[in-house]
């Protein structure tokens, strides 16, 4: 089903704000760990949720020196999430040692590991940011390209990518690729800071394997009934 292919981010500042809201949503499988939480709670965020049999995208987007990021992978696929992020720019070295390592960590704390995803641009980067403010010459359908071409032959799993680049983007990389899409937003949501946007349906048509779909949802007055509301948008889509 299409829904299960929704990812809600949990962007709370406690853990027990980030459960609350988990048991709110009970039909939601797949939840995001990012920054906040995690800098906050620490790993208890994860155990909790695998405790209610949740998948989870830990979104760390890991940017450092070779060695740093292998070490940083390596130590988290000991938590046996699905997914995990590092930033493409990065370096095609550092992209295959975490990939290296992220299969060591989880070698030895006997877990699958994660599915490693490159961050690609993120999603409230607009092209005039990427031309003016980081003095990038190509054009932004072209860098992200680059960037998941990069990851891809780095022996990585996929890349996060904006609804606007996904299409392109499965067409070069192949179905095997998994891509990721924040930035998603249903027609009647406010786009807040997305730069790069789609609403959930053109997403998926466009060859999005997961979208994140953030503040529709857990900002709203109802988030169940906004959960409801997408699910029902998308029960004739694939």
């Amino acid at each position: 089903m299409s829904v299960t292919r929704i990812i809600v981010p949990l962007d709370v500042a406690t853990e027990a704000a980030a459960i609350a809201l988990v048991d709110q949503l009970p039909e939601v499988t797949f939840w995001k760990v990012g920054l906040e939480l995690f800098v906050s709670s620490g790993p208890g965020i994860l155990a909790a949720l695998k405790n209610r049999q949740k998948r989870i995208f830990l979104d760390l987007k890991f940017h450092d020196i070779p060695n740093t990021v292998a070490g940083a992978c390596r130590a988290a696929a000991h938590y046996g999430v699905d997914l995990l992020t590092i930033h493409a720019t990065c370096g095609i070295k550092a992209l295959k040692l975490a990939s290296l390592a992220l299969q060591e960590g989880a070698d030895t704390a006997g877990v699958s590991p994660p599915k490693l995803i490159a961050i690609t641009l993120l999603t409230s980067l607009s092209s005039r940011q990427l031309a003016f403010e980081l003095k990038m010459p190509l054009e932004l359908p072209e860098y992200a390209l680059q960037m998941a071409l990069m990851a891809q032959e780095s022996g990585l799993d996929g890349a996060v990518c904006s609804p606007q680049e996904v299409a392109n983007l499965r067409q070069t990389c192949g179905d095997d690729f998994l891509l990721v899409c924040p930035g998603v937003r249903p027609s009647w949501a406010t786009a807040g800071d997305q730069k790069r946007s789609l609403t959930p349906a053109q997403a998926l048509k466009a060859g999005a394997d997961y979208l994140v779909i953030g503040r529709p949802i857990t900002a709203a007055a109802d988030p169940k009934l906004a959960w409801q509301r997408i699910c029902d948008e998308l029960v004739d889509v694939l």
